[in-house]
């Protein structure tokens, strides 16, 4: 029989697979960059840093590098705080929400206007405003921006923090295990049979830099010689993934099993259609 930790754990994961094509609008569609561009911002990777840390308020590079953690050396300071230079926190805000909401509407179409969207946005509402906050930096200062009023804007807003408490507490299962923000990256693309040099968000580093991460976790028993996840590598990425969704699972303690269960159908349909259109 599974213990109560591991089934909430369950139901937290299947809960983060439905939120997630909701909130990847943000990063994937056209609206949100356009949104965000239009503030003056020079390119996407401005749009992602503003839009992102805006919460945060006027921080320094430092900071926000600590809180997304996984980004290489000198990424964050090419990006912050220069955007506040060109916009404000607020405005950035404002954008972000504006245009992911606008990106909803038109890929979910009909879907948009319906009761069942509607009850999805309240439900994941409930969960993401009572979560704790303790020792969630990102997921406390996105709790302090308004809840939007609007039942779409209202579910991306609630995916976003559920998506942002999550990623707080998944930062807290790699540093306990040891494991930095790049090597979080080889770790995840070695586990989806992927090659670092590959991979999306550590590509561009330079072939020496990336090697010698690689190197170091081949070290550490992470990494076996034919450079694969050793049996330990694969151990360590199955426990943090593990930990996350066990720590994610206190942000659905307060709905019911029942509004659990709702919450899950409803948002079938809806993730199933953006998941069809790549969430873009």
């Amino acid at each position: 029989m599974q213990s109560l930790v591991s089934v909430a754990g369950d139901t937290a994961r299947r809960l983060h697979q439905l939120m997630e094509p909701i909130h990847l609008v943000t990063y994937f569609a056209d609206e949100p960059d356009q949104a965000l561009m239009a503030l003056g911002l020079r390119n996407t990777w401005d749009a992602y840093f503003a839009g992102r840390a805006a919460p945060l308020g006027r921080v320094p590079a430092e900071v926000v590098d600590a809180v997304f953690y996984n980004f290489a050396a000198g990424e964050v300071a090419r990006h912050i705080p220069r955007v506040w230079e060109v916009t404000t926190p607020e405005a950035a805000l404002a954008a972000r929400q504006e245009g992911s909401a606008a990106a909803l509407r038109r890929i979910l179409g009909d879907l948009a206007g319906t009761s069942t969207l509607a009850r999805a946005a309240e439900l994941a509402t409930k969960a993401a405003t009572s979560a704790p906050t303790e020792g969630r930096v990102l997921y406390a200062a996105l709790r302090t921006v308004p809840v939007p009023v609007d039942p779409v804007a209202r579910l991306w807003h609630a995916a976003t923090l559920l998506r942002e408490h999550r990623g707080d507490g998944h930062n807290a299962a790699l540093v306990a295990a040891g494991i930095g923000g790049t090597e979080a990256h080889v770790l995840h693309a070695l586990s989806e049979g992927m090659p670092p040099e590959k991979f999306g968000r550590v590509h561009h580093l330079p072939a020496d830099r990336l090697a010698a991460v690689v190197d170091g976790m081949r070290v550490r028993g992470l990494i076996d010689g034919s450079g694969q996840l050793s049996d330990a590598g694969r151990r360590a990425k199955e426990q943090i993934e593990s930990i996350t969704d066990d720590l994610a699972a206190a942000a659905y303690a307060i709905l019911a099993p029942g509004e659990r269960d709702q919450l899950i159908a409803d948002l079938e349909p809806i993730a199933a259609t953006l998941e069809a259109a790549g969430s873009r």
